[in-house]
């Protein structure tokens, strides 16, 4: 058990470190349109959200790669590596075509939020910026899956550190006109987000054609159109995992676009908040993806009992590390929150938020490491029905009964008061699931 635990810390940390990395250019965005305007922010906090949610959902359909090329691998099928990830391009240019179109006409999907008109203007234009990010998003997102099938996550952290040290300089320049510069707000934000995922994207490629651990797989030594059957089956698996991605950021982005309706230092508060809840998410999002890829080249090579034991190390791994996460956001959320914002009134909404955070930590780490688990099984359907249930039914719906309609309308409250409800059921739910598909796999 130690060795496999030792094993998957081995292959989460830089993949830790490269979500934490990505992750940060948000933060450096809080930071850096905070200080510029608080209507910048708040623009920024609802804008953001939408891509956020857009972006991600798409990319857990190229996401699919993942299992697909982890069984490839352990089962030894090296020559269908490099087929899968032209295939995975592919997708994620159809992906991409899709999500720069809505992303042109962005006002229907901010009404829900009745911003304000200046602010509705300043949210609008950064996302058709931020359309422009969506190739290279996705496509980089292609070299994601098959880093981290393959057991090689540290190019990764090598270039989320890189990308994001150069949005921070880039964003600081351009949203405050520094060094000459006009100063565009949330646009300059916008703009650096979408040069430095370009830049991300050209370095993935030479890693794909240069370094030795991917060159073998001759991913552009030909040309090749999409395959019906490839495309399928990525189609098939990916469109329940973006689905699944898509209802779990989607009800934190309808919380922020309802919240906005309770004013610009609350939206700003909930901001700060959320992303804090980002940064803890990527320690059981790292575990589950370092999990998820050992399971998926055991399967592969029809090794139950090494899956079955790297489930338990994997989990048990989680459940410790969500422990300590939690006790920490529950001592230090004051001086987070202070440290985040200069208004006091925001840092108050922040770091009352916060201690929900820490609340659902246990959950959200039992029910992460299980969905991954069940992907790398090509179990997706199931999964995503039951995150429709909890996140979108008990976290966005009683929530929003909860914050507005209740005898005693519990305001911002009562969104996470049901998110911490949603993540109990989440994890009992896909743990459940997870017991009954490893019984069936044990006698089959």
């Amino acid at each position: 058990m130690s060795a496999l635990i030792r094993r998957i810390l081995t292959l989460a940390w830089p993949v830790l470190v490269a979500q934490l990395a990505s992750i940060g250019m948000m933060v450096a965005d809080t930071l850096i349109v905070g200080r510029y305007s608080i209507e910048h922010l708040a623009a920024v906090a609802v804008g953001g959200s939408i891509y956020i949610t857009l972006m991600l959902g798409m990319t857990g359909v190229v996401l699919a790669l993942g299992p697909i090329i982890g069984q490839h691998y352990g089962a030894g099928k090296h020559d269908a590596i490099g087929e899968d990830i032209r295939e995975g391009f592919w997708l994620a240019l159809m992906l991409s075509l899709f999500g720069m179109a809505l992303l042109a006409f962005p006002h229907f999907l901010l009404t829900p939020a009745r911003l304000k008109p200046e602010l509705e203007a300043i949210a609008a234009s950064y996302l058709r910026l931020l359309a422009l990010s969506l190739p290279a998003i996705l496509a980089y997102r292609v070299f994601h899956a098959a880093a981290n099938a393959l057991g090689h996550p540290r190019p990764l952290m090598y270039i989320a550190i890189a990308e994001t040290s150069a949005h921070a300089l880039l964003a600081w320049i351009l949203v405050g006109g520094h060094l000459g510069l006009p100063a565009l707000g949330a646009n300059g934000a916008a703009i650096s987000q979408m040069l430095v995922n370009w830049m991300s994207l050209v370095v993935a490629c030479v890693f794909l054609a240069r370094h030795p651990r991917f060159a073998p797989f001759r991913v552009f030594a030909r040309f090749t159109l999409p395959r019906l059957p490839s495309q399928r089956e990525l189609w098939r698996l990916g469109l329940p995992m973006g689905f699944s991605y898509l209802v779990e950021v989607s009800a934190f982005t309808f919380m922020a676009l309802f919240i906005a309706r309770l004013g610009a230092e609350v939206v700003s508060g909930y901001r700060i908040a959320a992303n804090i809840s980002a940064l803890t998410y990527m320690l059981p999002l790292s575990l589950a993806t370092a999990t998820a890829a050992l399971v998926a080249q055991a399967a592969g090579a029809r090794n139950e009992a090494l899956a079955r034991a790297t489930i338990r190390a994997g989990q048990i791994t989680g459940i410790a590390i969500a422990l300590i996460v939690a006790l920490l956001l529950y001592t230090f959320s004051d001086t987070i929150a202070a440290l985040s914002t200069p208004d006091l009134r925001v840092a108050t909404i922040a770091a009352g938020m916060m201690l929900y955070i820490a609340a659902y930590q246990f959950f959200d780490a039992i029910q992460t490491i299980a969905a991954f688990v069940l992907r790398a099984y090509k179990i997706s359907f199931i999964p995503l029905c039951i995150h429709l249930c909890c996140f979108w039914g008990l976290g966005l719906g009683l929530g929003y009964w909860l914050a507005f309609h209740a005898p005693t309308p519990q305001g911002v409250s009562g969104f996470w008061q049901a998110t911490v409800l949603a993540t109990l059921a989440a994890a009992v739910l896909l743990g459940g699931l997870l017991v009954l598909e490893l019984k069936r796999r044990k006698q089959t």
